[in-house]
């Protein structure tokens, strides 16, 4: 169940609905706190203020009067700009990048900051009242005193001047968001915090990618991996005195019949434990979609995509490919010096690990970037020069003879396809640069 609901909670973080939801419930309170505050006189003193001017009942009525309907209709144009910038960003950059656009934030604060406007001069105007004015539900129609909330006016010209403010920065903050390069610069700034966080050790040699063996688990559902409450698994693992080895991560597919794990008794020689299966599948939460929560390699796969879909035929925009290029060569510098044997427990020999996660080492993280890259850099002259340059830049840290082999081998599959795609003069510079690259990595 919390696994269930740290995925709802990150479903809401990507919605249009919650934020605009939670400002109008908060303009509705602080309607109703600040009219009574009005009529209960507690907002006197500011109409002692001399640089203010007390509202009479037509006066505030055309004011909340206007900013209500221009609001609204303010609202609806953010709306309809925002969907027509997704559906762009979509469409170019690739459908994977939803994401990213829905949980925008400047998106979303500045439609709730609309929203929350008119919600709270609605409620407003409802109580402003003229002189002579008569109850409607009253046994006695007799003619009431009028009624003007000066403190809550105040609040809603204040609003007024806030939305007006974040109007500016929703039409600044819309197409600086959807420019190539800032989509980039997302990405690839959350992939590197991503490796920082996730690999805080040093590197300690090759990742031991470990045969599993034991008791399968099998999945009952049906959709992408989108968290996993490693956590909990601990826990359950140290509960049970049992070795527990996952066979998928966040972001993969899993469907009825698929091994999630393996489970071992410690000691042979003890009659065996039944680990509760359902608990374990408890632990994960699925989903329609991949995430970027704790899918590290969807970001990979979104810089991937981007630069893709610029060296395709129909787009040819090398540049893009380029900027891709770096941000993941970026990404491979920061892997380079790192631990890529995460581990879950206090004990740091990786023998005594009761929780064994689905590990990847070095190699796979090049093919998944340069590698899923290769075909299409081997195309273009200028996207292959930098792809040399960005796998000479991220071994200038390395201190691992096999990560060195691996990027060497990188390099030299990269010219291996390039061989067959280009001829000419830029198969000449790009045997140049080859040649640089191998003394660079022979170093």
């Amino acid at each position: 169940m919390i696994t269930r609901l740290k995925a709802f909670w990150q479903s809401v973080n990507a919605s249009y609905w919650f934020f605009p939801a939670l400002f109008a419930l908060s303009a509705l309170v602080l309607a109703l706190v600040t009219t009574w505050l009005d009529k209960n006189g507690y907002a006197e003193t500011i109409q002692k203020l001399p640089w203010l001017d007390a509202a009479r009942p037509q006066s505030a009525t055309d004011m909340l009067t206007v900013i209500s309907s221009s609001m609204i209709g303010v609202a609806s144009t953010v709306f309809s700009i925002t969907i027509a910038a997704v559906a762009y960003a979509s469409g170019t950059y690739g459908p994977r990048l939803l994401t990213n656009f829905m949980e925008d934030r400047g998106n979303q604060l500045s439609l709730a900051t609309f929203i929350g406007t008119f919600v709270y001069s609605v409620t407003i105007l409802r109580n402003v009242r003229a002189e002579g004015e008569s109850p409607l539900f009253a046994a006695q129609q007799d003619a009431l005193p009028g009624f003007v909330p000066q403190l809550s006016l105040l609040v809603a010209y204040v609003f007024m001047a806030v939305a007006i403010m974040v109007l500016v920065f929703f039409l600044n903050h819309v197409p600086a968001s959807i420019r190539i390069n800032s989509v980039l610069e997302g990405i690839g700034s959350r992939l590197l915090k991503e490796i920082e966080t996730r690999y805080d050790k040093p590197n300690r040699g090759a990742v031991e990618l470990e045969q599993s063996d034991g008791r399968p688990i099998h999945a009952r559902q049906t959709g992408y991996i989108q968290i996993v409450d490693y956590e909990r698994l601990r826990k359950l693992v140290e509960r049970e005195k049992g070795r527990l080895a996952l066979e998928v991560r966040p972001g993969d597919f899993v469907h009825p019949g698929m091994v999630m794990a393996f489970w071992r008794e410690l000691d042979d020689l003890h009659e065996p434990l039944d680990l509760p299966d359902d608990d374990v599948r408890d632990c994960f939460a699925f989903g329609a979609m991949r995430t970027t929560s704790q899918d590290l390699q969807f970001l990979i796969d979104e810089l991937v995509e981007i630069g893709l879909r610029a060296l395709s035929p129909g787009v040819n925009d090398p540049f893009t490919a380029v900027t891709s290029i770096h941000w993941l060569g970026a990404a491979v510098a920061e892997l380079v010096p790192r631990d890529l044997a995460v581990r879950y427990g206090e004990d740091e020999d990786p023998n005594n690990d009761l929780l064994i996660p689905l590990r990847d080492d070095f190699d796979h993280f090049i093919e998944r970037s340069f590698g899923a890259m290769r075909g299409a850099v081997a195309t273009s002259r200028i996207a292959s020069l930098v792809t040399f340059d960005a796998l000479i830049n991220a071994s200038l840290m390395l201190d691992d003879a096999h990560r060195r082999r691996v990027i060497t081998r990188a390099g030299d599959r990269l010219i291996e396809q390039i061989r067959e795609n280009i001829t000419g003069p830029d198969l000449v510079d790009l045997e140049a640069r080859y040649v640089i690259f191998t003394q660079k990595l022979a170093r």
